[in-house]
């Protein structure tokens, strides 16, 4: 009987103290959202990472682009980037629920919402999405690069270091491309000067995205099945 007791007693305690534990900071987190004043401007796939020893880590996507420290004493979060520019703002009032945080501070008169969630992976941006060997199936309207009636050898590679490569029957163009860190587009900039550079925006399905070019009269589509080799 003395054993149950003892037993019930020190599940009750156990209970207690993870009710009355608060959650931690520690570990990585997706910004879902962030607001300015009555503007929304959130980041493509942005977060943050925070380790035990107080250091911390944030970029976008698969790419990690600052480091540094971080504190947090009565819910107020310092950030200091060591690769960065000061922050002279004052720190964040931060709240944590579960696996939801939320940033709040005021920033040159206007009210900065930063609302972020716990996760386990990295997310994908638009230009990791789009990374790697992809076949031309679909062409519609006229346009640079591609002509309406593909043939097997059209392939687009969007390669890691910002670089794409262009071929088909008759032409292999190269050039640099630049993916919008807020919206799902994508910008070529061809290293021939007499070609002009040219925006898309990005649609996504499983294994396929659909280039829609933008700032023309008329619907121009290109569409693309990913590939694991080089066409013959």
């Amino acid at each position: 009987m003395m054993k149950i007791k003892n037993y019930s007693t020190l599940l009750l305690i156990l209970v207690l103290v993870g009710c009355n534990a608060k959650p931690s900071i520690e570990g990585l987190w997706i910004v879902k959202s962030v607001s300015v004043g009555e503007e929304e401007n959130t980041p493509n796939a942005r977060w943050m990472r925070f380790n035990s020893d107080s250091s911390q880590q944030s970029g976008n996507g698969w790419m990690q682009h600052s480091h540094g420290t971080w504190s947090l004493k009565q819910n107020e979060l310092r950030i200091n980037n060591t690769n960065g520019l000061t922050d002279s703002t004052p720190p964040f009032g931060v709240s944590i629920h579960a696996d939801k945080m939320t940033w709040k501070r005021m920033e040159e008169g206007l009210e900065v919402y930063v609302k972020l969630e716990r996760t386990h992976t990295l997310p994908q941006t638009y230009g990791d999405k789009i990374l790697g060997l992809w076949k031309l199936d679909q062409a519609q309207g006229n346009g640079f690069y591609f002509n309406s009636n593909p043939s097997p050898k059209d392939y687009l590679f969007i390669r890691w270091d910002k670089r794409f490569v262009i071929e088909t029957d008759s032409n292999r163009y190269t050039g640099v491309y630049h993916v919008n860190g807020h919206r799902p587009r994508v910008s070529f900039i061809p290293n021939d000067s007499e070609l002009p550079n040219s925006n898309w925006d990005i649609t996504y399905k499983e294994q396929q995205i659909r280039l829609t070019q933008r700032g023309t009269d008329s619907l121009v589509t290109r569409t693309f099945s990913r590939i694991h080799e080089f066409p013959n």
